[in-house]
């Protein structure tokens, strides 16, 4: 399992996080909620001090049945409890609200480190993969969340924590010097054996929520991949793979029942005792006539939240290891997101100019084994020259991404336009979710389509109806559901016509096709004066690619030889 040591990177990354919160545009908002936090938590230590006084008054009063006493103490006893509702109800939201806040701060950087390229993508590495860092969908949503209302939360019972000793320590002093001694003693004693014990959940909860992770992630394969498990009749390939993980699951989790089991018989006990130990110590001195009768029940009170207040450990522990493992968590993905934005070792440079595609000494390797895909390859492909790269698939790919700029295991220069002049189509059409106009706008053009465009380039591709079908340009929908391959392929081939690059770069872009709606595509963007780089297989049969359509044929042999002919 990858792990930080937290005294190290951990606290740096956690002052950093700090220190750009309030610099961030939620910095007032959130140092305005802080602010009346402590207000409101100086308020509620007021409060329980006022109220143990009353409440010592009161039974005192009920004790020696003095009817008029007990009637005004059970007034102010009334005024305090509203008083102290109010603040809690306020304390309450003011925590809620600046747990949102510090939510939206956290999201929106992890969102944006997580999206910037290349990390999402590089997360998939190798080298990535082995640091144990995955399910970072699960860490942004679900950790986040977690600890941010946390970390509030804890922060905010240790003030008042801070608080409540400042507050009760004098009450208890005052009672009896032994009652403070018996506080401090017994959350000492507890406290430390609660560490013992529970020491092992720090590293359960971890795995449990990777586990959790990982068996949701398998369930949400199976929805997406319904129709292909079931063509393909997989289900019992699915299934104990399901089973096996959901297994491994409760393995982990019955573990940490058990840890909270022997947990739960010293907590419970400890708990309990907190109830008895000032009545046993106070009534002796009430017996002898030395304190009232109310002192009893307001040393039970004052130790009691004196002895909460020092034995934070031994009654959040299993927050605690939950929250450790949290921590642990995001500054693992933290770190891994630096690492993945970290620029790498590699000869490959990427160079962005108009004009022409160029590959110079441009030698790639397998990222897994280091094989040599492509060596020393010396290619100029001038706007104009339509090409079809053939041979060996897994160079083919690899140069696929490396003309994109997204592939550095290898050393050369490739020289490409900026990316409002070249486009590229991956051998899987992808769609995101949001309106068709959005589908059919590239990222970094200058001015969208107009609808006029939009219908006409549709009807030249036979795929008006979609228009209909997605109830109009402007209504959003995740398009693996309401559009076929074939169908997000042609709108895919729309927005590139659309958005007339200078160079269009893709991969098998004739699969699926029918010939003649390839032929037009090609058609088309001769007409839109595209330069097209094809990925492709060079054959004889009408859905194969053919040479007599290309200016030119670049072959990817074994062990990276290439051949550049002319057609």
């Amino acid at each position: 399992m990858f792990r930080l040591p937290i005294n190290e990177q951990g606290w740096g990354l956690f002052h950093r996080l700090i220190a750009n919160f309030r610099r961030s545009e939620y910095g007032n908002t959130a140092l305005t909620l802080f602010i009346a936090l402590i207000a409101l938590l100086v308020g509620v230590n007021v409060l329980n001090i006022l109220n143990s006084y009353v409440g010592r008054d009161f039974m005192t009063a009920l004790a020696d049945r003095n009817t008029d006493v007990f009637m005004r103490e059970a007034v102010y006893y009334v005024l305090v409890f509203a008083a102290s509702t109010v603040v809690a109800v306020v304390l309450r939201y003011c925590e809620e609200k600046l747990g949102l806040v510090w939510r939206q701060f956290m999201t929106t950087e992890f969102i944006k480190l997580y999206v910037t390229p290349p990390t999402y993508y590089r997360m998939n590495d190798d080298l990535i993969r082995q640091s144990g860092v995955e399910h970072p969908d699960q860490r942004i949503a679900d950790d986040v969340k977690a600890f941010t209302t946390v970390t509030l939360s804890f922060i905010l019972m240790v003030l008042n924590g801070v608080f409540t000793v400042v507050a009760f320590s004098g009450v208890l002093w005052m009672i009896n010097p032994w009652l403070f001694g018996a506080a401090l003693s017994y959350a000492f004693v507890g406290s430390y054996v609660t560490v013992r014990l529970g020491s092992p959940l720090v590293d359960l909860n971890y795995k449990q929520l990777d586990k959790e992770a990982a068996f949701r992630s398998c369930l949400i394969h199976v929805r997406e991949k319904a129709e292909s498990i079931s063509l393909l009749h997989h289900e019992a390939g699915i299934r104990p793979r399901l089973l096996r993980q959901f297994q491994e699951l409760t393995d982990n989790f019955l573990a940490i029942i058990g840890v909270n089991r022997r947990l739960g018989f010293f907590t419970t006990g400890y708990n309990w005792l907190i109830q008895i130990i000032p009545v046993l110590l106070v009534a002796p001195l009430y017996i002898q006539g030395r304190v009232e009768f109310g002192v009893v029940t307001q040393s039970a009170m004052a130790f009691a939240t004196l002895v909460g207040a020092f034995s934070l450990i031994v009654t959040q522990f299993q927050s605690l290891s939950s929250y450790a493992a949290v921590i642990q968590r995001l500054i693992n993905l933290w770190y891994v997101i630096e690492l993945a934005q970290t620029e790498t070792v590699s000869g490959l440079d990427v160079r962005e100019e108009d004009g022409e595609i160029v590959y110079e000494k441009l030698t790639l390797l397998s990222p897994s084994d280091k094989r040599v895909l492509v060596k020393d390859l010396n290619v100029r492909i001038p706007h104009g020259t339509w090409v079809l790269v053939t041979g060996d698939e897994v160079a083919r790919d690899a140069l696929f991404k490396a003309t994109a700029g997204i592939y550095d295991a290898g050393k050369g220069l490739v020289r490409r336009p900026t990316l409002d002049a070249i486009l590229f189509l991956p051998e899987k059409p992808y769609l995101p979710p949001g309106t068709l106009r959005q589908s059919l706008t590239p990222v970094h053009a200058q001015v969208s389509p107009s609808d006029a465009q939009i219908h006409a380039m549709l009807g030249l591709l036979n795929a008006a109806e979609i228009i209909g079908r997605a109830g109009g340009l402007d209504v959003e929908h995740d398009w693996d559901t309401l559009l076929s391959a074939h169908e997000q392929r042609l709108v895919s081939f729309a927005r590139i016509l659309l958005a007339k690059p200078r160079f269009a770069v893709m991969a098998n872009p004739g699969r699926d096709l029918a010939v003649e709606v390839r032929d037009l595509i090609f058609k088309l963007m001769q007409e839109h004066d595209i330069t097209l780089i094809t990925m492709g297989h060079l054959g004889k049969r009408d859905r194969d690619d053919h040479a007599k359509q290309y200016d030119a044929v670049l072959e990817l042999g074994e062990a990276g030889h290439w051949r550049w002919r002319k057609t």
